[in-house]
C-alpha cells in the first residue's frame, strides 16, 4: 500500500476538485492518504509568484476552467462570494482537528472544502465559521500558538519537499501537481514502466536558457 501526502489549501478550487475526484481516479489501487493543509500564499511568497486570482485575465480563465471541469466531472462546485480570501482560519481549524500529531481526517477536510465551495457564501463569515467549528469539534484551540506553529511547520515541510502549488500529491518522493495530474498519479501507482526508467529524471532535467 502506497502512502500519499495530499498537500492543499481550501482557497484553491483545484484542490477541492482533486479532493473529490481522487477516489474515482485511483479506484482499485492500494493506497492511503494523509491530508496536509498548508498556506498557499506561503508557497507563492517562497517561489516569487502571484496567485491566479491576483492576475485578472488569469482569474477569469481559472474560474471558467474550474466551472467546466466541475461540470465535466459531475462535481458540485460554487465560487465563494469573495475570492481570493484569507484561508488562515480554515487552515488552523483543520490543524486543530488533528490529534497526537496525526493529520485531519478526510471527513474533516471535506467539511471545510464544502464550507468554501458549496453554496457560494462568504467563507470567512463569522456565523458560518462558528457553525463549522462547532461541527468539527477541534481537539485543540484553532487560535492557539501550537496550532499556528503547526501550520507554519507544515508549509515549511511542503517547501522543503519542493511543493510549489496546490493541490500536490506526494508519493515515494515524487510530486504530482494539480487536478490534471491524477491520471499520471494513477499510472504510477499502477506500475507503469515509464516511471521505472530514466524518463522521469530526463524530462525534469534543467536546460540552459534565458534567465530573467
Amino acid at each position: 500500500m502506497k502512502a500519499l501526502q495530499f498537500w492543499f489549501d481550501p482557497v484553491s478550487p483545484y484542490a477541492c476538485l482533486a479532493f473529490e475526484q481522487l477516489p474515482r481516479a485511483l479506484e482499485g489501487l492500494s493506497y492511503r492518504v494523509d491530508y496536509r493543509p498548508i498556506l498557499f500564499a506561503g508557497l507563492l511568497k517562497q517561489w516569487g509568484q502571484k496567485g491566479p486570482a491576483e492576475i485578472e485575465p488569469k482569474r477569469a480563465w481559472t474560474f471558467r476552467h474550474v466551472a467546466w471541469q466541475a461540470r465535466r466531472l459531475g462535481i458540485a462546485l460554487d465560487t465563494p462570494a469573495q475570492h481570493p480570501f484569507n484561508p488562515l482560519a480554515l487552515l488552523r481549524l483543520l490543524h486543530a482537528c488533528a490529534r497526537d500529531g496525526a493529520t485531519p481526517s478526510r471527513w474533516q477536510c471535506e467539511q471545510v472544502l464544502h464550507h468554501v465551495w458549496h453554496g457560494g457564501a462568504d467563507a470567512n463569515e463569522a456565523r458560518r465559521l462558528a457553525e463549522l467549528r462547532t461541527r468539527l469539534a477541534p481537539a485543540r484551540d484553532p487560535d492557539g500558538d501550537a496550532v499556528k506553529q503547526a501550520l507554519r511547520d507544515a508549509t515549511a515541510q511542503a517547501l522543503a519537499r519542493g511543493v510549489f502549488g496546490v493541490p500536490t500529491i506526494e508519493v515515494d518522493g515524487r510530486l504530482f501537481w494539480g487536478l490534471d495530474s491524477l491520471d499520471m498519479l494513477a499510472a504510477y501507482l499502477s506500475g507503469d514502466a515509464w516511471f521505472d526508467g530514466p524518463a522521469w529524471d530526463e524530462a525534469g532535467a534543467p536546460r540552459p536558457g534565458v534567465v530573467r
